[in-house]
């Protein structure tokens, strides 16, 4: 079967490098990707506080959005000429009577798909790193990168060059060469590139790259492989613009499924933004320990009054989603009996001990402390009351996939460190994502008429 998967892989492969669609789209957006350098000007101000500032926040949220539709568009037509196409005409059928089944053809099929669309993702995204260290010109006295222009055209073209003159004389797929030579080619480009400055004089090579950028394409190139399954999915029984339709609209619902189902799933309503936490005593930075306090101040004055004896949960999300404080029964004793707070047979508990007007003191009271899995940090919400769970909402939510999970655009331009966890995190979540879709895949297909 692995043979059988990895044959129909390479052929797949070498069809999708084959489809004239499929250079077209990676030129127009190398194209893009050099005129954004223009059209970003004058947007965004000229704050410097992350890889980006200024316009250029505005240039990587366009070039991010040109890969991410280019790539999408890539998977839909590509999955359809391979699968789609080939069930109509017949030629499948020539697959399906040898002793292959149905499902190696679907995994060998997505394989092949896959791996021509993130060859087109690595040459798209070296476009987009070509531009970032350009700049958008937002000045006249602003010079062009040559070292960018000369050593991005001159790879595209030798590239292209160089499959026109295989085609003209060998009768190579000059589609299939010059994407190919792109892939490596570019790549080479960007990194002489990063070795000379502007100035054209030698550099460190990290002194023009930005680690964090090339993280949030990463999550990008995630995203365009689960689009890839989806095209797949919908080509086993659809046309190629019902396969598109298909693509573009869980792309939408994707983008929308925080709003439509993320909202539903967790709800709550945070009272403050904590702006500082600082434990009262240093045995109590923790706050995992009895009779813990921290005094917490606001970015804004809290939505309702905070009383002692409240209640109080905190969290990353506003929705009060991933809070690292468990259940426990609100307090109903005298918050000013400290006696009481404190004694065996107290439920553990959190709440309001004392409470200003941009800041409160809270405490872990009880016979044994909450066990919290870390105290209160700038940046949490803080709730009074705990997170309503709907289970139909969150298996919804779960289903479809988040495409919201994979654009990191605002870590990038907001200076906010994307963790490698989180790039792990979201690696096993196109694994389960990509499976879930090839497995509807291939019973779509299991009964699908090819003869």
């Amino acid at each position: 079967m692995i043979v059988q998967t990895l044959t129909i892989a390479r052929n797949t492969l070498i069809e999708s490098l084959r489809q004239p669609i499929f250079f077209v789209l990676i030129v127009l957006s190398g194209l893009f990707q050099a005129l954004n350098t223009a059209a970003s000007g004058f947007s965004m101000g000229y704050t410097t506080t992350a890889e980006v500032s200024g316009d250029n926040k505005m240039l990587l949220d366009v070039g991010l959005a040109t890969i991410f539709v280019t790539g999408m568009l890539l998977a839909a037509f590509q999955a359809t000429a391979v699968v789609s196409e080939e069930i109509e005409n017949k030629t499948i059928l020539t697959v399906v009577s040898k002793p292959i089944s149905r499902v190696t053809v679907i995994l060998g099929k997505y394989l092949g798909v896959s791996g021509a669309i993130l060859l087109a993702l690595i040459i798209m995204t070296t476009f987009l790193m070509f531009g970032i260290r350009h700049e958008v010109m937002t000045k006249a006295s602003d010079t062009i990168d040559m070292p960018v222009v000369v050593f991005s055209l001159s790879t595209t073209l030798l590239a292209i060059l160089i499959a026109g003159w295989t085609n003209f004389f060998y009768g190579w797929s000059f589609t299939q060469v010059s994407v190919i030579l792109m892939g490596l080619f570019v790549p080479i480009g960007y990194i002489i590139t990063l070795m000379i400055s502007p100035d054209w004089e030698w550099q460190p090579i990290s002194t023009d790259l930005k680690p964090q950028i090339l993280l949030a394409c990463s999550a990008l190139v995630m995203a365009v492989l689960v689009m890839s399954a989806v095209a797949v999915a919908a080509s086993t029984r659809l046309s190629q613009v019902m396969t598109i339709v298909v693509c573009v609209g869980v792309f939408l619902f994707g983008l929308l499924s925080n709003y439509m189902l993320g909202r539903r799933a967790f709800v709550n309503h945070f009272v403050a933004i904590v702006d500082t936490a600082t434990p009262e005593r240093s045995e109590f930075e923790s706050f995992a320990v009895r009779g813990a306090r921290y005094e917490l101040t606001f970015e804004n004055f809290p939505s309702e009054t905070l009383s002692p004896g409240m209640p109080i949960y905190y969290g990353p999300s506003p929705q009060g989603l991933g809070m690292p404080v468990p259940a426990y029964t609100p307090f109903e004793g005298d918050p000013s009996d400290q006696s009481s707070l404190l004694a065996d047979d107290t439920p553990p508990a959190l709440m309001v001990k004392e409470s200003g007007s941009k800041s409160v003191v809270i405490q872990n009271i009880g016979g044994r402390p909450v066990r919290v899995k870390r105290p209160p940090q700038s940046g949490d919400y803080l709730f009074t009351r705990r997170t309503e769970i709907h289970p139909l909402a969150v298996s919804a939510w779960a289903v479809v996939p988040n495409m919201q999970y994979f654009w990191l655009l605002d870590a990038v331009t907001q200076n906010r460190t994307i963790p490698p966890k989180h790039i792990g995190l979201l690696a096993g979540y196109s694994v389960f994502q990509i499976g879930a879709i090839l497995s509807i895949a291939v019973i779509l297909f299991q009964r699908r008429d090819v003869g």
